[in-house]
């Protein structure tokens, strides 16, 4: 609930936005040229950042005159007066700057908030900036040298922007963790864990239709835990998603997420392992001279264009490695069928590589580790979290279409079919126990 204050401050900004609908006269900046050409000596930003200032000046006098009405003329109907200035600030391109502000009473003495004066003084475009230029690489602490661009401007001390950072990343945690998912088409999710800053972490990316990618949900935990993962895709399904929509599920090799997708999906649920962690999977069993050739021939399997052939060649290639490491052989042959589901799917070229594997999401943490790389001491709480979806967040806004997006009709459409077709292997077997 908003304080009393809080709500006087609204209502001041409803009104001055009325007064300037209605306003007829233009707002006009008098400014001498002789002033103006010392000014621009210095630079047309300090040119422009000063006439701002005087532009807010005049801004706040419009709006006390329509308040109380022209100085210095009798005014019976006069509901409020003017009660001198004091100093205070506004945001001035991402810095405060001192400005005087002047002070309105009524007749019964309480003080009358100006709408404008609460309008620029918003201290949201504050975080907005300061989490902006963060994500582009500037740091905390020479954050005041690199923009302080009035002599007088303050607010901008180490302390200050890790403040205003902290509220903008809890935003965006809180933006990407309540986004609504029933109005985004989606044909495939990205599943994986990774380990950022020596913390597990789970990331679900989804995939729509016209070929762009969506930060969909982020936990903390790992991929093994089966109470992160199903928490994780319950809350998909509280957003919005509709498991109930035929869909290609990208995922690791955990046990415990891919039984979390069969509990929310069930047969709408076709899984594609991905490929790349088989491959270091397998090979991590080898030793390092071997590892080399059984990387390339499982390549080459994955590569086949046809189901059989690739089948043929990974079964082929398991018994051969059963004779030199029966452990590797037994990596191999675990979840065989679920790495070419793509192949049964038939889809083919640059869109089969884009969806074959998770690496979506480990190109994606490469930038966020990148950006994240100047935090020196991590913290508790939502430190991690508030860092990663703020990296996340302006990943996702540099992300480019999937290659090959124009095939992605071809997948929704093969999903349907074999979804149908699983559909019709389940009732012939339901008649028969009813037969029974």
């Amino acid at each position: 609930m908003k304080r009393r204050y809080q709500n006087k401050k609204t209502r001041a900004i409803e009104s001055f936005e009325q007064m300037t609908r209605e306003a007829e006269e233009p707002l006009q900046v008098p400014v001498a040229l002789s002033d103006v050409a010392e000014l621009a000596k210095q630079g047309l930003g300090h040119l422009a950042r000063e006439l701002t200032r005087i532009f807010i000046q005049q801004v706040f006098q419009a709006e006390v005159a329509h308040l109380v009405g022209e100085r210095s003329k009798e005014n019976p109907e006069r509901q409020a007066y003017r009660w001198g200035t004091e100093e205070g600030y506004c945001i001035i391109d991402g810095q405060k700057v001192a400005i005087p502000r002047p002070r309105v009473r009524t007749r019964k003495g309480r003080e009358l908030p100006l709408g404008s004066y609460q309008l620029f003084q918003k201290a949201s475009l504050v975080e907005e900036s300061v989490w902006s230029k963060i994500m582009h690489g500037l740091t905390m602490r020479n954050y005041k040298e690199v923009l302080q661009q009035f002599a007088e401007a303050y607010g901008i001390e180490k302390s200050t922007v890790s403040e205003h950072f902290i509220e903008a990343s809890r935003k965006k945690l809180d933006q990407l963790l309540g986004r609504k998912l029933d109005k985004l088409a989606l044909c495939a999710l990205f599943i994986d864990g990774t380990f950022f800053k020596r913390e597990p972490l789970v990331v679900v990316i989804g995939l729509d239709l016209l070929g762009f990618k969506h930060v969909l949900g982020l936990r903390q935990g790992a991929t093994e835990n089966a109470t992160v993962v199903g928490d994780l895709l319950s809350d998909l399904q509280a957003r919005g998603l509709d498991f109930s929509v035929p869909r290609l599920y990208v995922l690791d090799g955990s046990k415990a997420l891919r039984a979390a997708v069969d509990r929310h999906a069930g047969r709408t649920a076709f899984i594609q392992r991905c490929q790349l962690h088989k491959i270091r999977n397998v090979t991590d069993h080898l030793i390092e001279s071997h590892q080399p050739i059984i990387r390339m021939h499982m390549q080459a399997a994955f590569c086949n264009a046809d189901y059989y052939h690739a089948k043929k060649s990974l079964v082929g290639l398991r018994d051969r490695i059963k004779r030199m490491n029966p452990s590797a052989a037994a990596s191999l042959e675990e979840g065989l069928e679920d790495m070419l589901t793509l192949h049964q799917l038939g889809i083919t070229g640059k869109l089969r590589d884009s969806l074959s594997s998770t690496n979506i999401i480990e190109s994606s943490f490469s930038v966020v580790d990148t950006i994240c790389r100047r935090v020196k001491c991590w913290q508790g709480g939502d430190h991690r979290l508030r860092w990663a979806a703020s990296a996340l967040c302006y990943v996702e806004e540099h992300w480019k279409r999937v290659k090959a997006y124009r095939q992605i009709q071809l997948l929704t459409a093969a999903l349907q079919v074999h979804y149908e077709e699983r559909l019709r292997q389940v009732l012939p077997s339901k008649k028969r126990t009813t037969a029974a």
